[in-house]
């Protein structure tokens, strides 16, 4: 075969039987360098980007690179420090076995990636029957399988990105399944000045730049792929748990989302990201806003906490409010998103972008082993008719990679980004190349214009679809504990769990084997109480709970059977911890009896306590009840401050306020 290579040495062709090894070309590249560095020998299939280094191809021939006739190959190198003449870079003979797996080998991708890699994707299709002439058993181009990018298809129904997978499929040659492997396909976004530069030729910026370190002009357009194509909230009642605090104070609130990703089979490979919980950070609201802590303090407990459960949870997004009240009826919102406003501010725009840019997605097909990101932006905002909805976006790699480069900030308008000025500082250096965008006049003609000094953010934007399952089905089956940092509105104590666990009859539950039928009820509603993200997060800061117990107990209340099996709990009910927790609630939240003797209207739980305790609380009942009047306690008790004051004062000594 015939391949062309291109280098800054200039164009060469190379005649190669397609079977020969990588070397070979690579020894013959080297023969038309001058002072080439062997070791940092990269190929790629386009001019820009996507280089990968040939020592990393060891023992692949040309066929399986899934090159073929009258290819052009890129080349770039680095010239040796030293001035020895260039020798050729001569690679072992080829060997089935590879020494070095590449980055993007040894990735371990999520489980909906692994599914739809083991799938073609194809679209079925069933038989025309205008224009389908064969047989039952037959195909033709009218009823064979489209591929999963088929533009005709997303069009007829309204899909307007392809889904991750779908792209992928989209740019990947279809020649081999290892070319795939051997060059990656995405090549990471970067508007950053490269450092060092690639031709050496000057000092690093910002004391110099060249066009082989300055990046491209960038042309913002619509990004034709999403990393996630649905948000499921696994139920209503999630949204209306995080609603319940806007509702009292009017403040707006915000939380991450913690779910999962699952395929979803309404997009050609799609992916969705399914919600089970939220986790509310510490957050200070605003009538119109709200201030955050990045990164929050308890991030990494929450991330080890997540992958407990018995799916594998982790976070995929962020949810937050923007919510108004029509001062002319309270019981909507105004309608402030939309077309002819904005959906997503520059600010929330630039603060997603940060967050993508944090959690990228690990893949097998992007050189750096990550590409992308699946965290998702919801905002719960009026629709136009002054209803709560749920509007879900990502924003593009294009927005990753200019806040990444420091090239954006927001603007006073919510709807307008702008493009910083360029800074060559040695302290804050900022290169910022010429950004274009396109749009249609008046005419409706197609024009394209400089994005300086500021652009719409809507060429940011990615749109995500969302809902709810028809049937809900969610992981944590209650959500009625306190949720965390919200003072004043709803506090966590021990105190109220202890009592809860008392109430069901936790202790008795724990103690006594399974054996009536009112036994099983009890065990559901106490696992169905457990089964809280909310408590399950608090008991790991009580102490009271170890390591190993709590990833016993999240397996436990999370496990697809709890409410269906009452022997569930079972493993919960033998480990330490449980036990620990279940003498605390019996020593903390006895019942209180009317006499020093227990009745024999008492319940079950008072059999197991002893008579003096009973005298004990009785005693102390008698003296409450008898201190305020000071006749039997010797003390007063102050009205206002309950501090004990000694017999004979007349104003308490802490508040000063009269005792009478």
């Amino acid at each position: 075969m015939l391949l062309r290579v291109r280098s800054k040495d200039g164009n060469f062709r190379f005649e190669l039987p397609s079977t020969a090894d990588i070397s070979v070309l690579a020894n013959k590249i080297l023969e038309t360098t001058v002072d080439a560095d062997p070791a940092s020998l990269t190929v790629s299939n386009q001019p820009r980007g996507n280089e990968t280094l040939v020592t990393t191809l060891k023992g692949r021939n040309l066929q399986t690179l899934g090159l073929k006739h009258g290819d052009m190959i890129f080349v770039g190198y680095a010239t040796k420090v030293s001035q020895a003449p260039a020798t050729p870079m001569f690679i072992d003979a080829p060997s089935s076995t590879r020494l070095q797996s590449n980055i993007w080998e040894t990735v371990e991708e999520d489980a909906a990636d692994i599914y739809w890699r083991s799938k073609d994707g194809k679209i079925p299709r069933g038989r025309d029957a205008r224009f389908c002439k064969h047989g039952a058993n037959g195909m033709c181009d009218y009823c064979m399988p489209l591929e999963p990018y088929d533009a005709a298809y997303q069009a007829k129904h309204s899909i307007k990105h392809l889904s991750y997978h779908a792209y992928l499929h989209k740019i990947s040659p279809k020649t081999s399944s290892a070319a795939a492997t051997a060059i990656p396909p995405l090549s990471p976004l970067s508007y950053k000045v490269k450092d060092p530069c690639p031709s050496g030729g000057h000092m690093p910026w910002p004391a110099g730049i060249c066009t082989g370190c300055q990046p491209s002009a960038i042309t913002l357009q619509s990004q034709p792929f999403r990393m996630v194509d649905h948000l499921e909230i696994a139920s209503p009642d999630i949204i209306e748990r995080f609603l319940k605090a806007w509702r009292s104070t009017g403040l707006q609130r915000f939380g991450w989302l913690i779910g999962r990703y699952e395929p979803y089979e309404k997009v050609p490979m799609g992916i969705k990201a399914v919600v089970e919980a939220l986790y509310e950070p510490p957050q200070e609201g605003e009538l119109d806003g709200l201030t955050l802590g990045i990164p929050w303090e308890d991030e990494p407990r929450i991330r080890e906490l997540a992958k407990m459960s018995s799916a594998s949870l982790s976070i995929v997004g962020y949810i937050f409010t923007d919510l108004d009240p029509d001062p002319e009826d309270r019981t909507k919102s105004i309608y402030k998103r939309h077309p002819h406003s904005f959906f997503v501010s520059s600010l929330e725009a630039i603060f997603a972008a940060t967050v993508q840019k944090a959690n990228p997605t690990p893949s097998r097909s992007s050189p750096s082993g990550a590409f992308g990101s699946r965290m998702v932006t919801a905002i719960l905002t009026a629709t136009e008719d002054g209803k709560v909805d749920i509007s879900a976006y990502q924003v593009s790699e294009q927005a990753c990679a200019m806040v990444d480069a420091d090239m954006i900030e927001a603007s006073v308008e919510p709807g307008i980004v702008r493009i910083k000025e360029e800074d060559r500082s040695q302290d804050a250096a900022r290169y910022v190349p010429d950004v274009f965008f396109r749009y249609k006049n008046e005419y409706n003609f197609e024009v394209k214009k400089t994005a300086k000094p500021c652009f719409p953010v809507e060429y940011l934007l990615v749109n995500v679809t969302h809902g709810f399952p028809q049937s809900p089905s969610p992981l944590f089956r209650s959500n009625q504990f306190a949720i965390e940092n919200r003072p004043g509105l709803e506090d966590q104590h021990i105190e109220d769990v202890l009592r809860t666990l008392a109430k069901l009859g936790a202790p008795q539950l724990s103690d006594s084997p399974l054996t009536s039928t009112s036994d099983a009820s009890k065990r559901l509603e106490l696992a169905k109480w457990l089964s809280d993200w909310h408590l399950l997060a608090f008991l790991e800061t009580t102490q009271l709970v170890s390591k190993v117990d709590m990833k016993v107990l999240v397996s436990t209340v999370t496990s697809p059977s709890l409410l269906e099996d009452p022997s569930a709990l079972n493993a919960l009910f033998k480990t330490e911890s449980w036990q620990t927790l279940m003498t605390f609630t019996r020593e903390s939240a006895p019942s209180l009896p009317s006499t020093s003797a227990p009745g024999p209207s008492l319940s079950h739980i008072d059999e197991d306590i002893p008579q003096d305790v009973f005298d004990q609380i009785a005693a102390e009942e008698a003296a409450r009840r008898e201190g305020p009047s000071g006749v039997s306690s010797g003390i007063k008790i102050c009205p206002h401050c309950t501090f004990e004051n000694p017999e004979g004062e007349t104003d308490c000594e802490v508040c000063g306020l009269p005792l009478g």
